[in-house]
């Protein structure tokens, strides 16, 4: 009789815990597409147009360029909120480790793309000290909106 009691507790604990991230994954979904398109079009896209003038193939906003977007936010979304929801069932949830949390991502992950970028002369330094704290906050807020929803869970 204990064992099915314990059972069912955690079969409703994993419920919840789906029921949780799945929600953070859904508002992460509209708010990273959000500042992800508003980065872009309105920082990323300028800046690579005055820096390569005479290219107008650079920073293009097309179907394919698009179709392209939806794979890397896709990606993004999934990998920024899971990781977010283990490190919080890891470490404590808290606004504290959001930040934490939301630098380690953005290192990890737009570090390594934009400092890989200037590395291979594709962009210059400038690139990286204005995207890499855009990204940081974006994934800030994506780290806090994990973190409300994991509390209530």
């Amino acid at each position: 009789m204990n064992r099915a009691i314990d059972e069912t507790g955690s079969e409703r604990q994993a419920s919840t815990n789906r029921r949780g991230f799945a929600i953070a994954l859904a508002i992460n979904f509209v708010w990273i597409n959000l500042s992800e398109v508003w980065r872009y079009l309105m920082v990323i896209r300028p800046m690579l147009q005055e820096t390569f003038p005479n290219d107008a193939a650079i920073a293009p906003f097309d179907l394919t360029t698009l179709a392209i977007w939806a794979v890397w936010d896709g990606i993004l979304v999934f990998a920024a909120t899971g990781f977010f929801w283990v490190y919080f069932k890891s470490v404590g949830a808290s606004l504290r480790q959001a930040v934490f949390a939301a630098l380690f991502f953005t290192i990890a992950v737009f570090g390594l793309l934009w400092v890989g970028a200037f590395n291979m002369g594709l962009v210059p330094a400038r690139f990286i000290w204005v995207a890499l704290p855009l990204a940081w906050l974006e994934q800030f807020v994506a780290a806090v909106i994990v973190w409300r929803v994991f509390r209530r869970k």
